[in-house]
C-alpha cells in the first residue's frame, strides 16, 4: 500500500513579505530571503503531487507565541504593521547594550534593543508573515503528535532558528522549529536537530536548560560564519540541560561524504541515546555547494541519503525549513530531502 502524500503546511500571506536588500559588513546587498526560496519548493511539491499535498495551517493561538518570545518583540511587530506603508522598510541600526527586554516596542527607532543585527527588517507585513511561518511549523506538529502522522513539513518562511525569546535576527522572526519542539514536548521527549549552515542560535538558548528537549547543530564554524556569537563545542547546556545540547561546528569546505560521517558518527548516536519519541528537524539547505552565504560544498544528490540517515531513526518527524537561498535548487534539495526521510522510516524493520 502506497504512503500517503507527505503534508506541506503553507499560507500564500508568507509570500506578501519581501525584504529588498541588507545591510551586510556595511555593504547594502540584495537580500537572500526572497518570495523565490518559498516558490521554488512549491513548484516542486506541485510537480510531485502523488508525495506531497499541500495544507493551509490555522492560525497559530497568540499564546503559543506569547509562552515562547518576550511580549514587546511581538508589540515591536505589531507596530510595524501599524505604522510602517505597505512599501515602507526599516532597518535597525542602533543597538543599545540594554538589559534583555528593555527598550520601548512602540518606538521603531528602538528596534535595535530586540535585535542582534542589521540584515533583518521590520515592514508592514513581518507580523503576519512570520505569524502564518510559525503556523506552519505548528500545523505540522500537530499533524506529527495528534493526528499520528509520520512525516509533516512546515514550508515555514521566513526562517526562524536564529530567533531568541528576546530578539529577533538572521532573517528570523519567530523561532519555527522551537515552536513545533514545544507542542510535541507536552506529548513526549523531542530531539531538535538543526542543519541549515548556520547555527541555530535561538533554539539553542530557548532549551538551553531543559533536559526534555535535545538540540543538536551540525554548522560551519561560528570563529567566521553568523552567527559568530555562539555554536561552539563547549556549549553544552546549563542547570538541568547539561548534556543536551551538542554543537558540531566544521570547517570550510564540507562535502556530502564527511557530512555523512559526521551524521553517523555523531548526530545519530546523541539522538538514539537520547531516546525521544519525536524528531524535529531544522533543515536549512544553504550546505549546498552554490548557496551565496554558506560554504560547504554538498550536491543536489547528497539530501536523500542524509534525509535517509534521519528517517531510519524511526521516529514521527516535523521538518520545519529554515536557510537555502540559492533558490534554482531549493525546490529540488527540499523535496530530495524529503523524500529520503519518507524512504528511511519506510525502510526501517517494523
Amino acid at each position: 500500500m502506497a504512503a500517503p502524500p507527505i503534508p506541506v503546511f503553507f499560507h500564500e500571506a508568507q509570500l506578501d513579505f519581501k525584504p529588498m536588500y541588507e545591510w551586510a559588513f556595511g555593504e547594502k546587498i540584495v537580500h537572500p530571503e526572497t518570495t523565490a526560496r518559498a516558490e521554488s519548493i512549491l513548484a516542486a511539491v506541485d510537480r510531485d503531487a502523488a508525495a506531497f499535498r499541500r495544507v493551509d495551517p490555522k492560525e497559530i493561538p497568540l499564546p503559543a507565541l506569547r509562552a515562547q518570545h518576550n511580549y514587546n518583540l511581538l508589540t515591536l511587530y505589531t507596530t510595524a504593521a501599524a505604522k510602517l506603508g505597505p512599501k515602507e522598510t526599516f532597518y535597525p541600526m542602533v543597538f543599545p547594550r540594554l538589559r534583555d527586554g528593555k527598550g520601548d516596542p512602540t518606538n521603531l527607532h528602538q528596534s535595535g534593543a530586540f535585535c542582534f543585527d542589521s540584515g533583518t527588517p521590520l515592514t508592514h507585513n513581518t507580523w503576519e508573515a512570520a505569524g502564518w511561518s510559525a503556523a506552519c511549523a505548528q500545523g505540522a506538529a500537530e499533524a506529527v503528535g495528534r493526528k499520528g502522522v509520520q512525516l509533516a513539513y512546515a514550508l515555514s518562511r521566513p526562517p526562524g532558528h536564529h530567533a531568541t525569546r528576546e530578539a529577533f535576527g538572521g532573517y528570523c522572526y519567530f523561532n519555527n522549529n522551537a515552536l513545533a519542539a514545544r507542542y510535541l514536548r507536552r506529548r513526549g521527549r523531542v530531539a531538535v536537530v538543526d542543519i541549515d549552515f548556520h547555527h541555530g542560535n535561538g533554539s539553542q538558548s530557548l532549551f538551553y536548560k531543559s533536559d526534555s528537549v535535545l538540540t543538536v547543530s551540525v554548522h560551519g564554524d561560528p570563529r567566521d560564519v553568523f552567527p559568530y556569537f555562539a555554536g561552539y563545542a563547549n556549549e553544552t547546556g546549563a542547570g538541568k540541560g547539561v548534556g543536551f545540547n551538542l554543537n558540531i561546528p566544521l570547517e570550510r569546505g564540507v562535502d556530502g561524504q564527511h557530512y555523512l560521517r559526521v551524521l553517523d558518527d555523531y548526530v545519530l548516536p546523541a539522538v538514539r541515546h537520547f531516546a525521544p519519541d519525536f524528531l524535529v528537524i531544522a533543515a536549512g539547505f544553504d550546505t549546498y555547494t552554490k548557496d551565496p552565504v554558506g560554504d560547504f560544498t554538498l550536491v543536489l544528490d547528497d539530501y536523500h541519503p542524509i534525509g535517509e540517515r534521519f528517517g531510519r531513526l524511526g521516529l514521527p518527524t516535523v521538518v520545519v525549513q529554515e536557510g537555502g537561498y540559492y533558490a534554482a535548487h531549493l525546490g529540488r534539495m527540499a523535496t530530495s530531502f524529503l523524500h529520503g526521510v519518507r524512504d528511511g522510516q519506510s525502510a526501517r524493520p517494523g
